[in-house]
């Protein structure tokens, strides 16, 4: 096996290393490629119209109210879809009467913000990133103040709106709110 492996061309080597490395590890595949994301207020996409310089952007933000403009077809409400409806959305709307099966890309730029509030030293929004959990939101916020609680820990998603109760490494997603409680001690 491993003298085949040899004598094989490097393309068929590292397209078989990168098969072998995504059946191997599923999750790492499905967090990158997340489809069940859905974009909302404060996220920025990228969008990309095949052949179609003039109409592909780096940056497209979503406004408050969870719409995109775009040129030629205006306002997209795109709040609560995917980037996969949001890809269909747009092209169905560009072949209708103003290109002939255009092929469109969208994937996201940058998730909204994290808010950390309470017994932090800097509290504030935080740029959200992959992986990103209490204690690391804790550490981009400068640490704990002297009153903090490490067991009094809240967080608020989106989604319900909803108070839980959260420790140090509870998983962050984007536009959660986490609440550093004070210690009575």
């Amino acid at each position: 096996m491993f003298r085949y492996c040899q004598n094989m061309p490097v393309t068929l080597k590292v397209l078989g290393f990168l098969v072998a490395f995504f059946l191997l590890d599923p999750m790492l595949l499905a967090e990158e490629n997340d489809e069940s994301y859905q974009v909302a207020p404060g996220d920025v996409l990228t969008i990309r119209v095949f052949g179609e310089p003039d109409l592909s952007f780096d940056e497209v933000p979503i406004n408050p109210n969870g719409i995109l403009s775009f040129p030629l077809i205006g306002d997209v409400k795109v709040a609560g879809l995917t980037t996969k409806a949001i890809e269909k959305e747009i092209e169905r709307r560009l072949a209708d009467g103003y290109l002939n099966k255009p092929i469109v890309t969208v994937s996201i730029r940058r998730f909204r913000n994290i808010y950390i509030r309470g017994e932090v030293r800097k509290p504030g929004a935080y740029p959200y990133e992959k992986g990103l959990t209490v204690e690391k939101a804790i550490a981009m916020a400068g640490g704990l103040t002297p009153r903090a609680s490490k067991s009094t820990i809240t967080l608020k998603r989106e989604k319900g709106r909803k108070e839980i109760d959260a420790d140090m490494q509870t998983p962050l997603h984007p536009g959660d709110i986490v609440t550093i409680g004070q210690s009575f001690f």
